[in-house]
């Protein structure tokens, strides 16, 4: 066997020249002296001067010659390499079978040279090729955990010699087996003497383990002897059975068991000599009396009291008491063997605490006492109620169950999921108002019994889910947990819905009729949020008049960011003036400040058309006579581009009449213009 640690040379041990260049050297000079061993000048000695790159170890030494170099060599090609696995074939077929120390190391059979790097050679006589550490040497390694009283043994204990299979001694190449740890079995038998003498198998573990021989595990399977161990069997000590015999060891064979009075004392005096003990009792015990066994010689059907279902596997002792069998005993009902386990809560009841009336013979539960014997009672059950466990009302707590319960209300038994928000008048905590017994869910306070609340749904409020409103909160009280909020104190629009805008509008939302603050209703309707009828535009600082009322909103109120709704939108800064929404289709010629365009002074809200101007105060140039009825275009025609857009120029316009009338201007008559 390997160590664990792959040996390397000391100091001390190898010679000045590396391995590896050893190696190298030695297939090189071996090389050169085959080829040139034909030469007579060359001598044995001499070549083996020059070759060996030194002698080899005490192990090795019949190989010690020029001409060995090729048992352990191989000839040819530019690596080294070796023939160990070809001599040492008892490694090479433990490598083979995966087994020992070094198929521990991961060497595969085939690779010689694996060999060289834990086993070093030319280094002398003296030399060590295997060195072991045994005081850290795990030997788990070798694919044999040493467990139990194995750990504490040397190395000779096992590997010995005497110890080494026969069928691995002529595999050993070790002529001295006193110095080998291979060929020794990792079965018990070789190193321990067999006291059974191989009756019971060569596997000894299946009854012992590594700790001691007189702890006998459990792993060893009695079912699979001629005598299974049951009931009180499988707890008997070995040796109560297994006796000394003649030569003062354990007998595990040839022992009496047809019987029970092979082991057993009759302690009846052979009364029952006619009948086997097996006819009135088990393994389970001497007092537990075999109901099966005993209605096979003993049929209780043709006494009084024929014994059916669960009273089939009671033993004998529970009703006849130390074994009297002639005493009798009274069974007409079945307290007179039973005590009431209700401790007289069914005492009223016609027929009194009588078992039969919910239980039978085939066991105490389930009881027989369904729906319709509960229809019979202070509380059918209907609805939801059929569906219940008896568990679910009745708590088990063994004697101390209570089937006497109160059911008047149904927090009797329901937890008050609404923390107490109904429990003043006029609902006083009577679920039965909002809920049925056919589910807690659908409620059935519906629109009609909301009119009769606080807070009347009218329009879009009428199409709102429940619990889109009623959602789970902290009620006003401290000491109740959170729940599903039904009062509120504020009902006021922004309880349930958010200001979009702000508070821009905090102002007006504050003005109060009847002592009630006015909220979003002041503009808005429960019908539809985009329904503004009650926004009052003349209330603002720009009442919308003329053309303006048929303006949309969102033409004035530019949302930013280029959205299409007026949630974010700042209303209060609209433009007001003219010039601030309509473009100057006049290019700025009745402008009288660079921000003042002046639109106001010629059109109103109206329309565009027709204009306010009065030529008269506005121009320097009055219209009088058939000036009058002269359209604007027909004096007003000049046009220029600016920023791109063709624009009607009033300025300059000529004023004389050659201008317009050329020379054909008529000359007025005295007294007429």
């Amino acid at each position: 066997m390997l160590p664990r640690k792959r040996p390397r040379l000391e100091a001390s041990e190898a010679k000045s020249i590396p391995d590896c260049y050893r190696r190298l050297v030695c297939n090189l000079m071996l090389s050169v002296v085959l080829a040139f061993a034909a030469l007579p000048f060359l001598s044995i000695g001499f070549a083996a001067a020059q070759i060996s790159p030194g002698p080899l170890s005490r192990a090795h030494q019949p190989l010690d010659s020029p001409t060995q170099c090729t048992s352990c060599h191989k000839l040819g090609g530019r690596k080294a390499a070796f023939k160990c696995l070809e001599c040492h074939t008892e490694i090479g077929q433990r490598l083979a079978s995966h087994r020992g120390l070094h198929a521990f190391y991961g060497i595969k059979a085939e690779l010689n040279q694996e060999c060289t790097r834990c086993h070093s050679e030319h280094n002398g006589q003296e030399f060590a090729l295997i060195k072991w550490d045994l005081r850290k040497f795990d030997h788990k390694q070798t694919g044999y955990a040493l467990e139990g009283k194995h750990i504490g043994l040397s190395c000779k204990g096992c590997h010995s010699p005497e110890h080494i299979a026969s069928a691995e001694r002529h595999l050993i190449k070790v002529r001295d087996l006193g110095r080998t740890f291979l060929g020794v079995p990792s079965t018990c038998v070789p190193c321990h003497q067999d006291p059974h003498e191989g009756r019971l198998g060569p596997n000894c573990l299946q009854c012992h383990d590594n700790n001691g021989w007189k702890s006998v595990t459990q792993q060893f399977d009695h079912s699979k002897t001629r005598y299974p161990l049951t009931g009180l069997h499988a707890g008997v000590a070995c040796q109560r059975c297994h006796t000394p015999g003649p030569d003062n060891k354990p007998r595990y064979l040839g022992l009496p068991f047809g019987k029970c009075s092979d082991c057993h004392i009759d302690p009846h005096h052979q009364s029952f000599a006619q009948q086997s003990c097996q006819s009135c009792h088990n393994t389970g015990g001497w007092k537990r009396v075999s109901t099966v066994a005993l209605n096979q010689n003993f049929d209780h059907a043709k006494t009084k009291y024929p014994l059916v279902g669960k009273h089939q596997q009671v033993d004998c002792l529970a009703c006849h008491r130390n074994g009297d069998f002639k005493q009798p005993l009274t069974f007409q009902k079945c307290m007179d063997c039973h005590q009431d386990e209700h401790r007289g809560q069914f005492a009223k009841r016609t027929g009194g605490p009588e078992c039969s009336a919910c239980h039978n013979l085939e066991g105490f539960k389930p009881s027989t006492f369904g729906l319709k014997e509960h229809a019979s009672t202070a509380y059918p059950l209907q609805g939801k109620h059929g569906s219940l466990q008896c568990a679910q009302c009745h708590t088990p707590r063994g004697k101390e169950t209570l089937y006497a319960i109160k059911f008047e209300r149904c927090l009797d038994c329901h937890k008050d999921e609404h923390q107490a928000q109904f429990a003043a008048a006029p609902y006083l905590n009577r679920c039965e108002q909002c809920h049925t017994l056919d589910g807690f869910r659908p409620s059935t306070f519906g629109l009609t019994r909301h009119k009769q609340s606080r807070f009347i749904l009218t329009g879009a409020h009428l199409a709102v889910t429940c619990q889109d409103c009623h959602k789970t909160g902290r009620p006003s009280s401290p000491q109740i947990r959170s729940a599903v909020l039904y009062h509120f104190q504020d009902v006021s629009c922004t309880t349930c819905h958010e200001d979009p805008h702000r508070g821009q509008f905090r102002e007006r939302m504050e003005r109060t009729n009847n002592g009630k603050a006015l909220g979003c209703e002041v503009c808005h309707s429960t019908k539809s949020w985009k329904e503004l009828s009650r926004f009052d535009h003349s209330q603002t600082s720009f009442a919308l008049v003329g053309a303006h009322r048929a303006v949309a909103c969102i033409d004035c109120h530019k949302p930013p960011n280029l959205e299409t709704k007026l949630i974010n939108v700042d209303f209060r800064s609209a433009p007001k003036q003219c010039e601030e929404c309509h473009a100057d289709v006049h290019g700025a010629q009745f402008a009288r400040a660079r921000s003042i365009t002046g639109c106001a002074d010629c059109h109103n809200s109206t329309r565009w058309k027709p204009s306010l101007f009065d030529h008269d105060k506005q121009t320097t140039f009055s219209l009088q006579g058939a000036h009058r009825n002269v359209g604007c275009a027909e004096c007003h025609k000049l046009t220029r581009l600016i920023n791109g857009k063709s624009v009607l120029f009033y300025k300059p316009t000529p004023k004389e009449c050659v201008t317009c009338h050329g020379s054909n201007v008529p000359v007025a008559k005295p007294g007429k213009q």
